[in-house]
């Protein structure tokens, strides 16, 4: 492992590329969010709506660590995801606020995303971790289908200013 966790690496898989996300990257991320589906389990039922979704792509702009998910085939961005709260006393770094446009639910688009960050985040720490609001059905078994193991405790996290219960999920380095 190196010692400085890299929070902007490029990514390729068979059919996505997780890039660094850009201030261009708002049209498109915004018709991939655009839907009410995308959010309809998320905590933020809302985030379709365009106010409401230009908080959050400013959020993840500011953060440093966001990206953008690029379908490889038609070049179509499809979703994002960002490395948040590395600790690295624990070894730990979250993976989260991911969101994938609707038309890419139900196959493998989410395991190859994980995949390529969990590669990435494991140069660098032994668990990555996934705060999973506890209504998003949908999440909670995306989790399981990629290996999360749910840890016992449920942490408040404020969205939008109100706190909501959150379940961890965790995946350790092999």
């Amino acid at each position: 492992m190196t010692d400085t966790f890299d929070f902007k690496p490029f990514l390729k898989g068979p059919r996505v590329i997780v890039r660094p996300i850009q201030e261009d990257d708002w049209e498109g991320l915004f018709a991939a969010a655009a839907n009410p589906k995308v959010w309809e389990h998320h905590p933020v039922t809302d985030r379709y709506k365009e106010e409401v979704f230009h908080a959050f792509f400013d959020d993840a702009i500011a953060s440093g660590s966001a990206f953008t998910f690029v379908d490889s085939e038609t070049g179509r961005i499809i979703g994002s995801s960002r490395f948040n709260g590395l600790d690295e006393e624990l070894s730990e770094i979250e993976i989260g606020w991911t969101f994938l446009d609707h038309d890419f639910w139900g196959g493998s688009y989410n395991a190859e995303i994980k995949k390529l960050m969990l590669d990435h985040a494991f140069k660098f720490v032994n668990t990555v971790v996934f705060w999973v609001g506890d209504t998003n059905i949908v999440s909670l078994r995306a989790m399981e289908k990629i290996g999360g193991v749910k840890r016992d405790e449920v942490i408040g996290r404020v969205l939008n200013g109100i706190n909501y219960p959150h379940i961890i999920y965790e995946i350790r380095k092999a």
